[in-house]
């Protein structure tokens, strides 16, 4: 710190708030619409590589957490630019998209549309990575884990659809 620099946490305080409410809306949002449609899900012929239910939750909630620590990284950043501005849009729409899966594919109870959000997610996710990649390599790399899970549940998504349609 410079002589007379007075560090102020409340910028922190509110990136940190920022960050863990986003996360935490989209994880209930899917939760919300997830939890009743377990019983169709049962219903569903799946490949032998799908995951028992409790991976699921557990995956998610690291995940989650990842996510809200990253976004809080590129949040707290200083300095104002483009690129810090389109990294965080990508970020909220790589959540919202996130969000929007368990509605598709749990909500509406379409493989189908789960399917078309998921690869439209990964796409998006990639995209966010290299942008976060640019302005902070660890918020970068906490991303990593998310884009690969995404890889796998757009193959798993595939295949649970293919095998019910």
């Amino acid at each position: 710190m410079l002589e007379g620099e007075i560090r102020t946490w409340k910028p922190d305080i509110i990136a940190g708030a920022i960050a863990i409410i986003a996360v935490m809306a989209a994880l209930l949002s899917g939760q919300f619409t997830t939890t009743p449609a377990l019983p169709w899900y049962e219903t569903l012929a799946k490949p032998g590589f799908n995951p028992p239910n409790w991976v699921f939750a557990e995956v998610w909630a690291t995940l989650y957490a990842l996510m809200a620590y990253s976004l809080f990284r590129v949040l707290r950043m200083r300095e104002q630019s483009q690129e810090r501005t389109r990294a965080i849009v990508l970020f909220f729409v790589m959540l919202a998209l996130n969000a929007a899966w368990s509605w598709m594919f749990f909500g509406a109870r379409s493989p189908l549309l789960g399917l078309i959000n998921i690869v439209l997610q990964l796409a998006i996710t990639l995209v966010t990575l290299a942008a976060f990649w640019k302005l902070n390599k660890i918020a970068a790399l906490c991303i990593v884990p998310l884009g690969g899970w995404i890889a796998f549940a757009t193959v798993l998504n595939f295949s649970i659809w293919w095998l019910n349609r």
